[in-house]
């Protein structure tokens, strides 16, 4: 009796913990409920660092497997302008694009993200989120610091006989003149894309403008054929179309840069974010100040030229990755090293260290350091557009300076372009 209820015993013991066993395998079995995965749009606005661009995505995507990300490059010839106003006000716009600052801020700012509370505002370097701050807000995290100024080839200035970069308009013209006798093509110029015109060169202008100049244009006081600087900005325009290749408004900005960086030409008006397309170029290249007139001053234009922003429109999961994103570009290790190394940026954070930034990149933050240096100039970058197309028409020679002034005014008086898509 007593063995006959030991064995039922052990035959039960033994059920309850294989049943127990088997149960526990079987949980083991069950697999893990899927990550969310995400896939976000970026629009990337520099072609100049395009494949540099797509393997630091690669890079965050295998760190974050759930995270799939689109990189969308416009620049350079596209119309970047057009084409994102249009998707953005048709609802369609991308997770991550660019925004040029305070104007196109105030312009654009129902499709922007309040990104106040992210953890890279407060290391940000001086000053460069005032052009993406409104009303005490953060929308945007600045891209990196640029530069822009003549970008000139040192052998041919020393072929040439010219000592140092000219720092006024008419050392500027002895040395185009010393080049051409040499049979070296002074300028290379790219006119066919209007951003040139309208927001580098007409910034260079609005630097050098008089004290309040932009406010009187605002209430009617001024034109731009009043002010000085305008006036010697065309005469620059003069200057390099006179001293530079044919055609120079269907030039585009790659087939300049080819001029430039194959030795035909001495000089591009143009920034350190070529530093990428000068990789492998057997070439030894000088940033100077842009000499409008014979001012004493010779400052580079500097600043932050754009900020990265997130569109309201996305989804609160897509704008949680995409602040993810944003952070990691400027806080991880590998992120860093994307920026200075393989873009050549010169970071807006203080505590990114610089390194292997180019020597275009060394010697524009070298000026920056040495001098102090004009801001870029924030206006609607609807006028910068007309700006651009209306000094297109002057250098075909389809109006002639006063009209070109005039048009300016006209476009100034117009103001905003994004008001039509509200």
């Amino acid at each position: 009796m007593k063995s006959a209820l030991f064995k039922a015993f052990i035959i039960g013991f033994l059920s309850v913990t294989l049943t127990a066993c088997y149960g526990e395998s079987e949980k083991k079995k069950e697999p893990e409920p899927e990550k969310e995965k995400v896939t976000l749009t970026i629009r990337n606005p520099k072609v100049e660092i395009a494949s540099e661009f797509e393997g630091m995505v690669s890079a965050y995507e295998k760190e974050n497997p759930g995270v799939t990300i689109k990189v969308e490059t416009v620049g350079g010839a596209a119309d970047d302008y057009s084409d994102i106003t249009a998707k953005l006000a048709a609802g369609e716009g991308p997770d991550i694009f660019t925004n040029l600052g305070r104007e196109a801020a105030k312009e654009w700012s129902r499709f922007l993200e309040n990104l106040s509370d992210e953890p890279w505002v407060g290391r940000t370097s001086e000053n460069v989120l005032s052009g993406i701050t409104l009303d005490h807000k953060v929308y945007g995290m600045p891209m990196n610091i640029e530069g822009f100024g003549i970008v000139y080839n040192r052998e041919l200035f020393a072929r040439a006989g010219i000592s140092s970069p000219p720092s006024t308009y008419t050392e500027l013209e002895e040395a185009a003149a010393k080049l051409e006798e040499k049979g070296i093509m002074p300028f290379a110029n790219g006119y066919y894309e209007d951003w040139k015109l309208g927001h580098h060169m007409a910034s260079v202008a609005f630097a050098q403008a008089e004290k309040g100049f932009a406010q009187e244009l605002d209430d009617g006081s001024a034109n731009f054929g009043d002010d000085p600087a305008f006036q010697d900005l065309f005469s620059l325009i003069d200057l390099t179309v006179q001293y530079g290749n044919e055609r120079p408004t269907s030039t585009d900005y790659y087939t300049e840069l080819e001029r430039f960086t194959e030795g035909e030409a001495a000089m591009i008006l143009q920034g350190n974010w070529i530093q990428p397309l000068l990789e492998g170029k057997a070439i030894s290249v000088g940033m100077a100040p842009v000499p409008l007139g014979n001012r004493k001053e010779s400052r580079i234009l500097a600043g932050v030229p754009g900020y990265w922003v997130i569109n309201s429109q996305s989804s609160p999961v897509e704008k949680r990755e995409a602040k993810k994103f944003l952070n990691w570009m400027v806080s991880s290790e590998k992120g860093q090293a994307y920026l200075t190394e393989k873009f050549h940026f010169i970071p807006a954070f203080k505590d990114i260290p610089v390194k292997d930034i180019g020597p275009l990149g060394e010697e524009t933050l070298q000026l920056i350091k040495e001098t102090d240096t004009f801001n870029w100039s924030s206006f609607s970058p609807c006028i910068k557009q007309e700006m651009g197309e209306v000094m297109q028409d002057y250098i075909d020679q389809e109006s002639s300076r006063k009209e070109a002034m005039d048009e300016f005014d006209k476009a100034w008086k117009e103001g905003a372009c994004l008001s039509s898509t509200s």
